[in-house]
């Protein structure tokens, strides 16, 4: 079942003259490769490489790269559109392609000029993953620093050319280097054949997602190879980079729960039509009990993708203009981890009409149902992040109600 006219015309922004290329429709057009590929990549552990050329040859890794530099040139909101899409077709190949592009974001936007133009600039373009949180080391040796340290969650770095390394900057006395009271932290992306990969990737969902466990030891990462961890000024001038790193490293998880909810609703709709089961009179999908909870789940599917594009049309539209606001960023942050909840909902709502369909492997709901639960226990979108953006929000109100 193809139910792309829906989500079309509420979602997709207008054409601009800019956007020569419809980069959600060529994500759309990868969907049989990865339907085909979705229990070999779920057995495997990792996005297969039908998948991953797929993805290389519509220069779908590079969305968010400039245009000066060989890339996309995409704005948040059809950069989020793109993963949705994949999503829709496989959780794991919507999280990692996230980890990918949204990582790249990060580099291109931040990274010194001449570290960016090495590794997007050119003809063989990097493909980015990994940790970048500071839980690794690096000491400062003449030209960069000297990093160490075990990371998880490297999340795409199967297919990955370059592998991101957060550290804390050390000083001569073994000590952290501190800016006031908070510690210098950097991030490296290094060359994969620089890293060792560890495994420990087994999981009840995300599967393919590759997230395995990585080190490097001692490893000379050059300073055009490192940027600051806190960093709020990018170094190009699209408006997208201005969200900052949180803003592009949390937004990509919103998509992947939409893409999910999608998915699994498209699978019960098609279930249902010729499902019988004791008590009904006819189909399932006949079922006015079944009816009245798709369109209430349909509805607020529709109303969760409006907002998460809306917040960060917003969002990106104050960034251009220099107004972004702390109530702006919040929403993102409101926004990501909300619409966790709404796709748990959705999905499992769909999976428990499925019955034996649900239950028996393969299993597109089964997949949905895993997949959900593990994205939503990420860190960046736990439920104490909504407390986290309540105070600008309420200040909002409480302004308005002032004015």
């Amino acid at each position: 079942m193809e139910a792309d006219t829906m989500t079309e015309t509420l979602t997709r922004p207008a054409p601009t003259a800019e956007d020569s290329v419809d980069y959600v429709a060529r994500a759309r057009s990868i969907k049989p490769i990865i339907d085909a590929e979705a229990e070999t990549m779920e057995a495997g552990a990792t996005i297969t490489k039908p998948v991953v050329d797929a993805l290389a040859e519509n220069e779908l890794f590079w969305v968010l790269v400039p245009r000066e530099y060989g890339g996309g040139g995409q704005g948040i909101v059809n950069s989020l559109k793109v993963v949705e899409e994949l999503a829709r077709a496989d959780g794991s190949v919507g999280w990692a392609f996230m980890a990918n592009a949204f990582s790249t974001g990060v580099a291109v936007g931040f990274f010194p000029e001449d570290g960016a133009r090495e590794m997007y600039a050119g003809a063989d373009k990097a493909v980015t993953a990994g940790m970048i949180l500071p839980t690794g080391t690096g000491k400062r040796v003449d030209g960069g620093y000297e990093v160490t340290g075990t990371y998880g969650f490297g999340s795409g770095s199967h297919h990955a050319s370059w592998i991101g390394a957060g550290f804390v900057v050390l000083g001569d006395d073994g000590n952290p280097e501190m800016n006031g009271e908070t510690p210098v932290c950097r991030i490296a992306f290094v060359p994969r054949d620089q890293v060792e990969f560890l495994g420990g990737w087994d999981v009840m969902g995300m599967a393919a997602t590759g997230s395995d466990n990585y080190k490097v030891d001692g490893l000379f990462v050059p300073e055009a190879h490192t940027m600051d961890t806190f960093s709020t000024e990018p170094v190009r001038p699209e408006a997208v980079y201005k969200l900052g790193m949180l803003g592009i490293g949390v937004g990509g998880h919103a998509p992947v729960a939409l893409g999910i909810a999608q998915r699994a609703l498209e699978e019960i709709a098609r279930i249902t039509a010729d499902k019988k089961r004791p008590g009904y009179p006819t189909v399932v999908g006949d079922s006015e009990m079944f009816r009245r909870g798709f369109v209430e789940h349909d509805a607020l599917l529709q109303a969760a993708r409006l907002y998460v594009y809306q917040a960060h049309a917003d969002a990106e539209a104050a960034a251009a203009a220099g107004t972004i606001t702390d109530e702006h960023r919040a929403r993102l942050r409101q926004a990501a981890t909300w619409v966790q909840k709404v796709a748990q909902d959705i999905v499992t709502w769909a999976y428990n009409w499925g019955g034996s369909a649900s239950i028996r492997n393969p299993s597109v709901l089964g997949r949905c149902l895993r997949d959900i639960a593990v994205g939503a226990q990420h860190m960046l979108v736990e439920p104490m992040t909504l407390v986290e953006a309540s105070t600008p929000i309420i200040a909002g109100y409480l302004k308005k109600e002032n004015d």
